[in-house]
């Protein structure tokens, strides 16, 4: 829900629904072959439903009679919007370019919320056999990594 959530998504909970239904469905056709970190097939399925619902929302966008369209938000707003669209397409791709093994631990270490997250950073920490304070300054290392990664994408992007 998170990935949508931050794209803009107005329905980010029926998209991440979506999201599920889709890999369980094929659940079937690739469990015994699949290789690799069942979160990195999600996020690649969610990439493709969001594709989609952009798609669905232009297409809707496109049949609104233009006698009948109301500009409803200041352009700043508008680029915004693509300012933020382009930053996760960058961070997508300085995703992508990481080690597997950075980019499971990176996305492992960002999810869950307040207790939760607590709980679920001790649990990595264990499963890596290293102290939570390691584990915080390895995330950390590759955040930059990312950071300057995305920082160097959207600045090669064209001016809107």
């Amino acid at each position: 829900m998170k990935i949508f959530v931050c794209r803009g998504c107005a329905e980010a909970e029926d998209l991440a629904d979506e999201t599920i239904n889709r890999v369980v469905s094929r659940l079937p056709d690739i469990s015994s072959d699949y290789i690799g970190e069942p979160a990195a097939y999600f996020f690649a399925v969610s990439q493709r439903i969001h594709q989609e619902y952009l798609r669905n929302v232009r297409k809707k966008e496109a049949d609104v009679p233009v006698e009948m369209a109301v500009v409803q938000a200041e352009p700043a707003v508008d680029l915004l919007s693509e300012d933020i669209e382009t930053e996760f397409e960058c961070l997508e791709r300085c995703l992508e370019k990481l080690p597997t093994d950075k980019r499971q631990l990176v996305l492992e270490y960002y999810q869950q919320e307040k207790q939760a997250k607590i709980d679920h950073h001790k649990k990595l920490a264990e499963e890596l056999g290293i102290a939570v304070n390691a584990l915080r300054i390895r995330a950390h290392r590759i955040r930059r990594t990312l950071e300057a990664c995305v920082h160097g994408c959207v600045e090669q992007q064209p001016a809107h």
